[in-house]
Order: C-alpha cells, then sequence, then structure tokens
C-alpha cells in the first residue's frame, strides 16, 4: 500500500473547520507537504509560524493589454473578439478592463495594425518555508485582484509526490475550489452538524460527484444531538463520514490562540494518524475500484 497520496480539505462554507483539519492532520505527521491554496484568505501559517516573509517568495504574474494609441484605428475588431468585454470604445479611445481580463492574448493577435502589445501585471505572491516536519507553501492574492486560479496552478507546480501532500483547498463550488482539488488523489470534506452545514454539504457533494471525485466526509464540532442531520443524510447517499472532531471548549480556545490542539492535547497526534491511515485506505479502495 502506498504511504503517500495528494490529499485535498474542502468545505462547502468557510468557517467550518478546514484549516484545523488541514494544520493538525499535517503536524501530527512526518515528511508532510502542506499547501495553503485559500489564496483569499491564507491562515494556515497561524498555527505553524513559518518565517514565509524572510523565505522564498515568488510572484504570479499575468500579461494584460496595453495600447498604443497612435497606431489604434478604432476598428472594434479587438472589442468585438474579447468574449469577457474586457474591451470597449468610447469615442475612438480603446478602454481596457484589467480585472476582467483573462490574459488570452486574443486581441493582441487580432489587431491589424500591431497596436496592441502585453505587459506584465502581479496578480499574488506564493511564499515558502521548511519547517522541522512540513514544507509549507502558501499563495496569496492581491487587495483588488480577482483570479485566483492562477496563484493555485503556479502552487500546485511546486507539490512534491514524494511526500503526504495536505491541500487547504477554497471553500465552496467555485473555480478556484476546482483548481485546486482537481488533481487530487482524494478529497476529504469538512462538515458541521447543522442545516447550513448540511446545505452547503449538499452542494459539495454534487460536485465532486459531476468531477467523479473520490471523497468521505469529516464532522467538525460534532455533538451527538446534531450529527443526526449529516449521518442520516450521508447513509442515504452511501458516503462514509471517516471521524468526527468534538464541539469543545478547550479546542476553541486554543484555536483563538493560534494553537493547534494535536499538540497541546495528549491522544490526538495518534488519532490523526490513525486517520490518515483510514484515508489511505480508502484512497486505495477507490483506486482498485476504477481499475476494475
Amino acid at each position: 500500500m502506498k504511504k503517500n497520496i495528494s490529499l485535498s480539505i474542502l468545505s462547502g462554507k468557510g468557517g467550518t473547520g478546514k484549516t484545523t483539519l488541514a494544520v493538525n492532520l499535517a503536524l501530527a505527521l512526518d515528511n508532510v507537504q502542506l499547501v495553503d491554496a485559500d489564496v483569499e484568505e491564507p491562515n494556515d501559517y497561524l498555527f505553524i509560524s513559518p518565517q514565509i516573509e524572510t523565505k522564498r517568495k515568488e510572484s504570479v504574474l499575468r500579461l494584460i493589454p496595453e495600447v498604443n494609441t497612435e497606431k489604434c484605428t478604432a476598428c472594434r475588431k479587438c472589442v468585438d473578439f474579447c468574449q469577457y468585454n474586457a474591451l470597449a470604445l468610447m469615442l475612438n479611445n480603446l478602454l481596457v478592463f484589467e480585472e476582467v481580463c483573462h490574459s488570452c492574448g486574443g486581441c493582441k493577435l487580432v489587431c491589424p495594425e500591431n497596436a496592441i502589445s502585453e505587459k506584465e501585471k502581479e496578480l499574488g505572491k506564493i511564499y515558502h518555508d521548511r519547517l522541522e516536519k512540513i514544507d509549507f507553501w502558501q499563495g496569496e492574492l492581491n487587495t483588488g485582484e480577482e483570479k485566483a486560479v492562477p496563484i493555485i496552478r503556479k502552487l500546485k507546480t511546486k507539490i512534491n509526490k514524494n511526500k503526504k501532500v495536505i491541500i487547504d483547498s477554497p471553500p465552496g463550488t467555485t473555480c478556484p475550489t476546482i483548481e485546486a482539488i482537481i488533481e487530487s488523489d482524494f478529497t476529504v470534506i469538512v462538515t458541521e452538524p447543522s442545516v447550513f452545514g448540511l446545505h452547503d454539504l449538499k452542494m459539495v457533494v454534487e460536485m465532486l460527484n459531476n468531477l467523479n471525485q473520490p471523497f468521505a466526509v469529516i464532522i467538525n464540532r460534532a455533538e451527538k444531538d446534531s450529527d443526526y442531520l449529516i449521518e442520516d443524510y450521508c447513509q442515504q447517499n452511501g458516503i462514509n463520514i471517516l471521524f468526527k472532531i468534538p464541539f469543545s471548549r478547550k479546542i476553541a480556545e486554543l484555536y483563538s490562540v493560534g494553537k493547534a490542539f494535536v499538540t497541546e492535547i495528549d491522544g490526538w497526534r495518534q488519532k490523526f494518524k490513525d486517520l490518515y491511515n483510514l484515508i489511505l485506505e480508502e484512497a486505495l479502495k477507490n483506486e482498485r475500484n476504477n481499475n476494475n
């Protein structure tokens, strides 16, 4: 049985417990690569204290059109070509809306006057630090930018398949989420036993089924009186619940001061090691089923 897989951790909404699971699982294991791909609001670093600002940092750039007004004849070919309405003519002046540009380069190609060139613009950065047990990578989208996918794509080029890869994915069912999980060996959905948690769980399950992505569920803030909300749905749909993290004041207090409870409460390190082995078994079972 293989010992290392690429594992994505996902939730239907923010605040459900993705970071809790990702960080505690990473700290419980050896030979781990933790990738914080929630680039709009990365927060794994709060619990492991990497020195990312003084370590390796890379800019993530994209190309956007730049117009030479002396060459432009206002022919509209570039405007008509752009399917994202990133270009517009105003009194024969060509305007570029950088926020909605998808950097396809098509406007430059169709311009008959060679009036459009391209310039680089920074979307965000990726950071890296190598801790004692964790190879940590983080992406961060610049304020005011909207396109998280190129940063996540850049982060994924750093994945080391020789390590136990844990990807803390963006919440929800958007394009950044899909980019983060699409090539993972297995996905764990973190949910909570509430009506809102069940609603968002259903959306994520539908997405993963459409992507033919193998997955299982973990319940965070679990309580006997309300777990049935998730348990009944999972039983009806043949979804495995692998683990429960209980509703705990102690865990919440540790979280509020940036401490991972796996390092503070006895017994949890082994529980997370056992959980990883269980996830490995699920991933291997899915691989066998696909090969048959």
